[in-house]
């Protein structure tokens, strides 16, 4: 996992893929965007602009992917992601859907939190189980944007 501010980053740090998908967060005006999927390289990469309200952690199910990584960037609002490393031992609340690349679990072991605030991203990969859009503070509408990277291009 790595977390960062969408104006101060190293983009030579990340492979390519991971440098597109920054670029796009960085150089697209969300605001004139509605919500949806907009492909970026295909189906390998591809955005989602997603409009949501904030909910009680505790109404959040954890979540993995197997085949893609996620660059969750946030345009507007605060949000608290939850974070911890699979160590394959989070007991299954739905079995992983292929069509969504998604797997979600009860609870997470050792579980952290993330406090994302307006510009900043996380890039999630297979093995970080995250809690996305927990309130922070109080409930609130969140525009982010996740990005998803097929792993064949990294």
């Amino acid at each position: 996992m790595y977390f960062g501010h969408i104006n101060h980053f190293n983009a030579k740090a990340f492979p390519e893929a991971i440098q597109i998908a920054l670029a796009y967060l960085k150089n697209t005006d969300f605001d004139q965007l509605p919500a949806g999927q907009y492909p970026i390289k295909e189906r390998l990469i591809f955005a989602q602009v997603l409009d949501l309200e904030t909910k009680p952690k505790a109404e959040i199910l954890p979540e993995v992917h197997r085949h893609y990584l996620d660059v969750q960037y946030l345009h507007c609002g605060q949000e608290r992601i939850g974070v911890a490393s699979d160590l394959g031992s989070n007991p299954i609340a739905q079995e992983y859907n292929p069509e969504r690349d998604i797997l979600f679990y009860q609870s997470a072991e050792n579980e952290s939190e993330l406090m994302m605030r307006k510009g900043n991203f996380a890039i999630f990969f297979p093995e970080d189980v995250h809690r996305p859009a927990c309130i922070d503070e109080q409930s609130c509408h969140i525009r982010k944007v996740v990005v998803k990277i097929a792993l064949s291009e990294i």
